[in-house]
């Protein structure tokens, strides 16, 4: 059985940080292209960033120069560190996994950006 289970979510003021994470099991991660989508209340689920199996990494217009994605192959664990938080960064964030035909997310994690 396949997981995804993200944590390191939370409230925030703008200007902080916070790391995600999302650890793998039942997959061999490294395999896979890994990514991070955020949803926003009454908006579709975008991409934020991903990286495939080969290390290339994409970067959403909104994340680049402050999210930063890696992976830590022997932990099965992918991570979203980001930076310089703003309100508009406010979401749940989801896991993905894909590999061909088959694609798997996460139960999502709240980020809320607020004075």
């Amino acid at each position: 059985q396949v997981q995804l289970v993200e944590s390191g979510g939370g409230l925030v003021q703008p200007g902080g940080s916070l790391r995600l994470s999302c650890v793998a099991s039942g997959i061999i991660s490294r395999s896979y292209a890994m990514g991070w989508y955020r949803q926003a209340p009454g908006k579709q689920r975008e991409l934020v960033a991903s990286i495939s199996s080969s290390g290339s990494i994409n970067y959403d217009d909104s994340a680049k120069g402050r999210f930063t994605i890696s992976r830590d192959n022997a932990k099965n664990t992918v991570y979203l560190q980001m930076n310089s938080l703003k309100p508009e960064d406010t979401a749940v964030y989801y896991c993905s996994a894909e590999y061909g035909s088959s694609w798997y997310w996460g139960q999502g994690t709240q980020v809320t950006v607020s004075s």
